[in-house]
């Protein structure tokens, strides 16, 4: 009785193996499945061999959580003893990850007593080098020497591909020059470790020395050196291996014509990357992913677009994370929001959206095309978010004019204690620049300092920037002359930041320090200087430097240029000079340049020139409100108060509205705004008090308000109490009821400050006995005693 329950019980056994067999060789997990299921609702006993055959299963179907879990279930003395078990599973997790599950796996097995084979330790080295566990490493290191397996081909070869792709390349060759026997593979460890760390030189010396051993390469070797030709940008060289590879037929290899195919694109050769792609006959993920890249790396996006579709179809679909956030890319730099939000619904389709590098992606995508709406809900709906989203989202708003946005979400970073990398602060500069808050931008400063992010010349640039346009264009020049490397832009940023203070001569002094320095101007740095002589009368300077962009520098003007120089002679007073240069311009004439010349009549009080060129700007279309409104201006200035309010009455009927003043003031780390007649600030009654003191002040001293300034049908008395409550105003009384005495005030304008306001403010800075500095769009006005630095030419 006993021998025939034995006899049956080994009949079921084998029967259930030849069903898991069946299952692996029909690659049908289903099957596999419903036996298991079986044995879980007949709570019928599992043999250790019917466990140990299901969990290989489990591996063959890459079902590695079932795998574990059955593996876990085999009784520890069969389980002790089954080495290759513990390897498979091992080996499966080193493979396809997760990789800290075959660490754990080890140290199990070490620790439960199994000994390790000389299989066991490449799996367990190849699992520490994918997360860079180095001290692990070097344990296993230690114990291979200690069983004697430190001179085994195989073991040795982990170990210098471990040290080789942990960076640690000395290491690797101590091991490698140690192998009594070294193979291809030995050697391609050691030449792909070098490969990776872009170590060009030593790569291909690694090569001859192989060749020089009497050992060939073989396609795994070509894979190898691909990536450090590619970094290097070794054209020549790249060509010798393609021609290398063509001769001993490797070409055929998809993983060696994906790899020539990544290492052109490098080499920024998208026609010689396009014609390894065409000759790869079968193309996998990598290889369209690889082609769809480098389209997107030469600007050929809708290239790219168009590789993403037939993608789709010769892949079935299968695509990859890596590439869906690579197309999203060539959207963001096309704005295509279409296609991109396309690609949003296949991607929640694929089940993708999860992944945090695509969400990144979208958000990129979302910021550069201008959706903030779009792009704050997705983020608000991430489940997990990373420094790169954070930054998506300032630089975003940043680009879009929401430095408000992103001032509030680099709080949040912080709040979370996610910690803000290089990328993260470059963001954050400009916004501490937009929004003039300067004590931010020294905390961000000494943020970059510790972190060490200062020995980037992007970052360094990013601060000048910050503490020009904060006002403190003098920390603004310290930064600049401690970096250790400077590049155009630092200079251009440096030039910008003396003239907007109406530091003409500072600036062009630095621009002649450029030239002998060995740095060739661009044409940003001509707009910078050109820009800075304007704001400080220099119109010899200014006329000698335009002319000699073409002469010198073989820069051709742009528009940019020329609207300086009608600037430059507009506010010089030279209108008729500024009216023949714009005739005489290479270039045609657009509305900025008119608009330009159009203010310089406000100023000089030419109306018969200021209506000609009205007339000129009425047949381009207006871009916005504000040529109507120096229109306006102008007539009423000369009291011809019915063309003024005809004016205003165009520009009601074409719809176009001034943009409402708005003014800002940082105080003790926090900044307020304040909108031209808005009283719904909490010390609004203290401000008010304060500005009705501040007008019988100036009226003393002899202020009499400039009500050309109110378009408003009110009241002289009603103009006035306007007049009083423009934004700049409310923002200079507030920071003179929060400050201590003496204390400068600091105020930054969307709009250029008008002729009444800095007028007020000249009287005010006497009054208060403050120096009042106020940030406009076209410049820095440092009021101090009763005079500004502009010398009322802005």
């Amino acid at each position: 009785m006993a021998a025939a329950v034995g006899r049956t019980s080994i009949t079921k056994t084998t029967f259930y193996l030849q069903i898991f067999e069946s299952s692996i060789k029909s690659r049908s997990l289903a099957n596999a499945k419903t036996i298991h299921q079986h044995f879980l609702k007949q709570n019928l006993n599992y043999s250790s061999i019917i466990l140990d055959k299901l969990t290989r299963v489990y591996i063959s179907f890459h079902q590695l959580h079932l795998a574990h879990r059955v593996f876990d279930k085999i009784p520890y003395p069969e389980r002790k003893n089954n080495v290759l078990l513990w390897n498979q599973l091992m080996r499966a997790y080193a493979w396809e990850g997760p990789f800290d599950h075959a660490i754990n796996l080890y140290l199990e097995m070490t620790q439960s007593g199994v000994t390790p084979n000389k299989y066991t330790y490449p799996f367990a080295l190849k699992a520490c080098s994918a997360i860079q566990d180095i001290e692990l490493g070097k344990m296993i290191h230690d114990r291979v020497k200690n069983e004697f397996l430190d001179d085994d081909v195989y073991v040795c070869t982990a170990l210098v591909d471990f040290y080789a792709k942990c960076g640690l390349l000395d290491d690797a060759r101590k091991v490698f020059d140690k192998m009594s026997n070294r193979d291809v593979v030995a050697w391609n460890a050691m030449i792909a470790g070098s490969s990776l760390h872009g170590m060009y030189h030593k790569t291909m010396k690694l090569i001859e020395e192989m060749q020089d051993a009497g050992l060939r390469p073989n396609s795994s070797t070509i894979v190898a050196i691909l990536p450090a030709i590619g970094e290097a940008s070794e054209l020549m060289q790249g060509k010798a291996i393609h021609g290398f590879s063509i001769r001993n037929r490797f070409n055929n290899n998809v993983v060696v014509g994906t790899g020539l195919l990544d290492m052109y694109a490098k080499c920024k050769h998208l026609d010689y990357t396009r014609r390894v792609f065409d000759t790869i006959n079968v193309k996998n993920e990598v290889t369209w992913s690889s082609m769809i890249t480098a389209c997107v790396a030469k600007d050929s996006s809708m290239e790219a677009l168009k590789l993403f579709n037939k993608a789709i179809v010769n892949n079935n679909g299968n695509i990859s994370p890596v590439t869906l956030s690579t197309i999203l890319r060539a959207c963001a730099n096309l704005t295509n929001i279409k296609t991109g939000r396309c690609i949003h619904g296949y991607s929640i389709k694929l089940g993708f959206i999860s992944h945090l590098t695509i969400s990144n992606t979208f958000l990129s995508l979302y910021s550069k095309c201008g959706i903030l709406q779009d792009t704050m809900r997705f983020f608000n709906e991430m489940e997990f978010k990373d420094t790169v989203s954070f930054n998506s989202i300032i630089s975003g708003c940043v680009q879009n004019g929401d430095a408000g946005i992103a001032f509030n979400m680099f709080e949040n970073m912080k709040k979370l204690r996610i910690n803000p990398d290089m990328e993260t602060m470059i963001g954050f500069f400009p916004t501490c620049s937009h929004l003039a808050a300067l004590q931010h931008g020294e905390c961000g400063h000494g943020y970059a300092i510790t972190q060490g992010f200062t020995k980037s010349t992007k970052v360094c640039n990013a601060i000048i920037d910050m503490y020009s346009k904060c006002g403190k264009i003098n920390l603004g020049r310290l930064v600049f002359d401690q970096m250790n490397t400077r590049d155009v832009i630092s200079w251009n940023a440096m030039i910008f930041g003396y003239g907007i203070h109406g530091l003409g001569f500072e600036a062009v002094k630095l621009f002649e320090n450029m030239l002998r320095d060995g740095f060739n101007p661009d044409g940003v740095t001509f707009i910078c200087v050109l820009s800075a002589c304007s704001h400080s009368k220099l119109i010899e300077k200014g006329k000698d430097l335009y002319y000699s962009m073409n002469e010198k520098f073989q820069i051709s003007p742009k528009i940019e240029h020329c609207l300086c120089m009608v600037d430059l002679l507009g506010r010089a007073g030279l209108l008729s000079e500024a009216h023949e240069f714009i005739l005489e311009m290479p270039l045609t004439p657009d509305v900025r340049i008119w608009s330009a010349l159009l203010g310089a009549c406000r100023i000089h009080k030419d109306f018969n020139l200021g209506e000609e060129i009205s007339r000129k700007i009425q047949i381009l279309g207006h871009e916005s409100s504000g040529n109507f409104v120096i229109l306006s201006n102008i007539y009423s200035t000369a009291k011809r108060f019915d063309d003024a309010a005809r004016t205003r009455v165009i520009q009601k009927e074409k719809g176009l509205k001034k943009s409402p003043g708005c003014s800002w003031i940082e105080i003790d780390g926090n900044v307020h705004m304040f909108v031209g007649g808005d009283k719904s600030h909490p010390w609004w009654v203290l401000i008010n008090r304060r500005l009705d003191e501040l007008l019988v002040g100036m009226k003393e001293l002899g202020y009499d308000g400039d009500y050309g300034f109110v378009l408003q049908d009110v009241e002289e008395e009603e103009k006035g109490h306007i007049l009083l409550y423009h934004s700049e105003k409310l923002a200079v009384a507030f920071g003179d009821v929060s400050l201590r005495l003496g204390k400068s005030i600091f105020v930054t304008k969307n709009l250029r400050v008008c002729v009444d306001c800095h007028t007020a403010l000249k009287y005010m800075s006497m009054i208060m006995k403050r120096e009042i500095t106020v940030r406009d769009t076209i410049r820095f006005h440092h009021f101090k005693d009763g005079s500004c630095n502009c010398g009322d030419f802005w």
